[in-house]
């Protein structure tokens, strides 16, 4: 067994099925086409709203300003650079990149009903090789896109390549909660309500399954911090909310 192998288990698993690398792409391809129309709908009725302070706390420690230039990947909604671009005013140079087409046309769609006319760049893009240039940007954003990448060290490591020397990096993502008695409730409803939640709201009881899956099987915090630190970044750091529900992960480039 080689070392790829070992550090990025999660390149041949889709949820808990063995897969290979190529179908997990196209599988996760094939779970965001189905569920993007009511995406943002779900992650409301999953969370109880919470995902919205999560968000929230996400762009506090960003700070965005207008002097900048921001690149959110698996971004297609446009939740977080939207965010972005009401704290940051006019100017902001933000970027929104996603594999998926049918989240891109979400995300234009809700910038045209929120107000937005231009300010963005939408590219349609695999987190693993982003066509920008390297050091193009100051800020890095993923939100709740990590743990759907094939692989994810490769995601890491094209982060680090266009983002410019002193950029910051930012990775929310659901994690594994402090306590194990909470786990073991959180996992009680994760599996078996959130499935039947998404066949109800959305028609696909299996994406859903998945996607509690692949939270189950994304890297610890430090397990991430270590890869992150692989990847050429410094001072790391993994700031758990809600219990550990979720983490926020920073990190720089110098």
């Amino acid at each position: 067994m080689t070392n790829a192998k070992i550090r990025n288990p999660e390149s041949q698993w889709f949820g808990r099925k063995s897969v290979s690398p190529q179908e997990k792409t196209q599988m996760v391809l094939g779970v965001f086409d189905s569920v993007a129309g009511r995406y943002d709908l779900m992650n409301d009725l999953m969370s109880g709203g919470l995902h919205r302070l999560w968000k929230d706390t996400l762009i506090r420690k960003i700070r965005p300003t207008p002097q900048l230039s921001y690149l959110d990947v698996a971004g297609g909604t446009g939740d977080i650079a939207f965010r972005i671009a009401q704290k940051a005013g006019k100017g902001a140079n933000i970027t929104i990149s996603d594999i998926n087409a049918s989240m891109l046309e979400v995300g234009q769609a809700r910038a045209i009903d929120q107000g937005f006319i231009g300010g963005f760049e939408w590219v349609e893009a695999n987190a693993e090789s982003l066509p920008f240039e390297d050091n193009s940007f100051d800020v890095y954003t993923i939100s709740f896109g990590l743990r759907n990448v094939t692989h994810i060290d490769n995601a890491l490591r094209e982060a680090f390549r266009v983002l410019k020397p002193g950029g910051r990096f930012f990775c929310m993502e659901f994690s594994h909660l402090e306590s194990e008695t909470l786990q073991k409730l959180y996992d009680l409803y994760s599996f078996n309500v959130i499935p039947k939640m998404g066949r109800y709201v959305t028609g696909d009881e299996d994406s859903y399954q998945y996607l509690v899956e692949s939270i189950r099987a994304f890297p610890k915090p430090e397990d991430l911090s270590m890869r992150l630190l692989d990847a050429g970044f410094s001072r790391v750091t993994a700031e758990p909310l809600t219990f550990g529900v979720v983490a926020i992960h920073e990190a720089w480039k110098f």
